[in-house]
């Protein structure tokens, strides 16, 4: 389980170092870097993209998925526990830098959560790690992740640190189910589930960019289904 240690590794280093720098980082470093890591965001999610094998499938997952998102609220609540937790962090732990309002804050925090912890890039490394043994998708996005958690950190404090706690649980888990759906997963489905969540980071990428504020936390459901839309949609063709 190489991938997901290392890159928690990489977000904590990134995280600490922004935040330990925050007050050497000309603004205008701060206010130009964030666009180029959600450029970086889209341009990863857009090469997952054409992956793609069953795109009605994928389209259902999608429009499905965030149809389930809404109506569960998802992103609003996960907005609401951040500036929950926000608060009551506040007094032990500097989680806002530069006089960056509250609701600036959460928006900012939800996207980079989505981004570090279930990206379609984090999410399928971590399966393809498990059931291929290779880490080289989760070793890239350590890297782009140790810059990423700098950047941030500049802005949003060392609550950018704590991410790393979430994230090695879910790629954990992921690894380690990858291995116990290897006999179940065919190699369209894996494709799918790739291209789906590329979309997904490519929505993140222009969420980062200021482009457009997607409900990328509504999006989520839909990486659980593009796969057995994927086997379906192929079952009914066959």
């Amino acid at each position: 389980m190489l991938g997901p240690w290392i890159n928690s590794a990489a977000l904590l280093a990134g995280g600490g170092l922004g935040a330990a720098l925050s007050q050497r980082v000309p603004k205008r470093v701060r206010d130009a870097l964030p666009l180029s890591c959600g450029i970086i965001s889209a341009a990863v999610g857009a090469v997952m993209m054409n992956k793609a094998h069953t795109i009605p499938a994928i389209s259902l997952a999608l429009l499905t998925g965030a149809l389930i998102g809404e109506l569960l609220f998802l992103e609003r609540r996960l907005e609401q526990a951040i500036g929950w937790l926000q608060q009551k962090a506040q007094r032990f732990i500097p989680t806002e830098s530069n006089d960056l309002g509250a609701n600036s804050f959460v928006l900012k925090y939800v996207t980079i959560l989505v981004l570090f912890c279930v990206s379609g890039m984090g999410i399928f490394g971590a399966m393809h790690e498990g059931m291929s043994g290779n880490a080289n998708i989760l070793l890239t996005k350590s890297v782009l992740d140790l810059f990423t958690a700098a950047i941030f950190a500049t802005e949003l404090g060392f609550s950018v640190v704590l991410i790393a706690v979430p994230q090695i649980l879910i790629q954990s888990a992921l690894f380690f189910s990858g291995a116990l759906l290897i006999p179940l997963i065919s190699p369209t489905m894996q494709a799918d589930f790739s291209a789906c969540g590329g979309i997904i980071m490519l929505a993140t990428g222009l969420r980062i960019c200021g482009i457009k504020i997607f409900p990328i936390v509504n999006m989520l459901p839909a990486l659980l289904l593009v796969m057995p839309f994927s086997a379906l949609w192929l079952y009914c063709l066959g």
